[in-house]
């Protein structure tokens, strides 16, 4: 366990890298999307929430396209799409 531990904070994706600390810091924004899921639809600024979507889509791919593939920074901007996509479906009035 130790040496596996070792070899992962010595690896391309580990905790020394921004391929670790760039996706975790994005984390915040999936989870702020999540939290604005309790508010009401006429605090979403549909803008701002297509510009969300535009941006994870963007940096899933860049996530799927860089080598070593960063599945980390993947995983939080599909996150952060889906839960956009959703926003924007209560801000559009389809949701609900």
């Amino acid at each position: 366990m130790i040496n596996a531990l070792k070899t992962w904070a010595r690896s391309p994706h580990g905790p020394t890298t921004v391929h670790f600390w760039g996706p975790l810091a994005n984390w915040g924004f999936v989870l702020a999307a999540f939290a604005d899921m309790k508010k009401p639809p006429e605090m979403i600024s549909g803008k701002m929430t297509g510009v969300m979507c535009v941006y994870s889509a963007l940096f899933m791919r860049f996530a799927w396209m860089i080598q070593p593939r960063n599945y980390l920074l993947f995983s939080c901007h599909f996150s952060n799409e889906a839960a956009q996509l959703y926003q924007l479906s209560r801000w559009a009035g389809l949701a609900d």
